[in-house]
């Protein structure tokens, strides 16, 4: 609190008035005295800072819950910071224009150094009032104890006084929000940067108790994380309302092209290892072109790189118009993407022959195995996906094997053509 005194001539605002010398006269008479009055007041105040002090610190510690704690953890700062903030608000009664930077500085540091203690910004401004009012209560005292009849001199110079206290009570909050602002977006960008480097598997050990804390999520627990990519006019937020509506905790992290959200679905240990969580993990029809990858669980925060790691690989499975791929549901694509230079050498070595036909051969021979393989082996129903009779479907397949030199009626070969085929479709030609 820094209340300070000003002559009223110093705030008069609007359209000069007439000017009539003989009212002048009196009103600069007024002012004068009223302000040799506060004057000799505040001088005595300066002499017994401490005494007001003390009286200031008893009154918050009756009134502001905040501040006792604060007295009882630090009782000599707080000394000191009052001590101080009393001194400018004085000495800004004998010389406003002086003193008023040190006093705003003092204001601001205090506001600042507040916000960064969590105290209440609430306690703070009834703090700077209440040390208003003590400042006040003792000019008041000591002009009746000095020269009773020059008390009606101080209402000409009260509103300039409490004009100052709530200049400084804007300045505190200002500086109090301020600071409040900036620490919230350290913390952010702290719990941004600590998400980053779990995603990325480049998290220390002794960062996981802060990490943990900073994302809201236990350090042992099971963890499924989510890939979102493509078209999503609104981000994830559908995944988001989906987590929270079934009581999942999650953290989302948002990048340039993709967004993670670190999923929480059961404890360690639990007990439900032999099933994984991430199939029961409900998330919306998202819009199309947006492409969703869920991987599979892993246990402990520490793990949450290879989530991560296991989310994009279901993402690069996604077809390009969009959807939703769990990779438990597809293991082998997984298997297929996860080591693309296998993939391209199986797919010419079991496919290549028919590969390099003319196209309009090559697709139909392709189209036909694709769809042979989609109707679990049955001739009749790949016939209806492709719109011919089952004999032409077995004569187009035996041209495949006589073309492939392998047999679908060999389980090792049917393994091998689908896997080819697998990676014919996922990998780039």
């Amino acid at each position: 609190m820094h209340p300070a005194a000003r002559t009223r001539t110093t705030f008069r605002t609007g359209p000069t008035p007439v000017p009539q010398p003989r009212t002048r006269r009196i009103r600069s008479l007024i002012d004068a005295d009223a302000l040799r009055v506060l004057h000799r007041a505040a001088r005595v105040l300066l002499d017994e800072l401490p005494e007001l002090t003390d009286r200031l610190l008893v009154v918050l510690r009756e009134q502001e819950p905040a501040y006792r704690t604060t007295l009882e953890n630090d009782h000599a700062a707080t000394w000191q910071e009052t001590h101080r903030s009393l001194r400018h608000s004085v000495t800004s009664l004998l010389d406003p224009r002086g003193t008023r930077e040190a006093a705003h500085r003092c204001t601001w540091r205090i506001g600042a150094t507040r916000a960064e203690q969590g105290l209440p910004l609430d306690a703070l401004l009834h703090a700077f009032r209440l040390g208003g009012s003590l400042v006040w209560q003792r000019l008041v005292e000591e002009t009746a104890r000095a020269e009773p009849d020059d008390i009606r001199l101080l209402v000409h110079v009260a509103t300039d006084v409490w004009n100052f206290v709530d200049e400084h009570c804007t300045l505190v909050a200002d500086a109090y929000r301020q600071t409040e602002r900036q620490l919230a977006w350290r913390r952010e960008n702290r719990v941004r940067l600590l998400a980053a480097a779990l995603l990325e598997g480049t998290s220390r050990i002794a960062d996981l108790p802060e990490t943990a804390d900073g994302l809201g999520l236990p350090e042992q627990g099971r963890y499924v994380v989510v890939a979102v990519a493509g078209v999503r006019p609104q981000g994830p937020t559908g995944l988001r309302a989906c987590v929270r509506a079934s009581g999942t905790n999650a953290y989302w992290h948002s990048g340039a092209e993709v967004d993670y959200g670190i999923v929480l679905v059961g404890e360690a240990g639990d007990g439900q290892d032999d099933r994984d969580p991430a199939a029961a993990l409900e998330l919306p029809e998202e819009a199309a072109g947006c492409r969703v990858g869920v991987g599979s669980a892993v246990t402990g925060l520490a793990s949450v790189g290879d989530a991560r790691r296991l989310a994009d690989l279901a993402l690069s499975i996604c077809p390009p118009e969009g959807g939703t791929v769990r990779l438990a549901e597809h293991l082998p694509e997984a298997l297929v993407i996860s080591c693309p230079e296998l993939g391209t050498t199986l797919t010419e070595r079991v496919l290549g022959p028919l590969l390099r036909l003319e196209p309009a051969d090559r697709d139909v021979l392709l189209d036909t195995l694709v769809a042979w393989f989609a109707s679990e082996g049955s001739a009749q129903r790949a016939g209806e996906r492709l719109y011919c009779h089952r004999n032409t479907v077995l004569n187009r397949l035996r041209r495949c094997e006589q073309l492939i030199g392998r047999s679908l009626a060999r389980p090792l070969d049917v393994v091998e053509i689908n896997l080819a085929l697998t990676a014919h479709r996922l990998l780039p030609g």
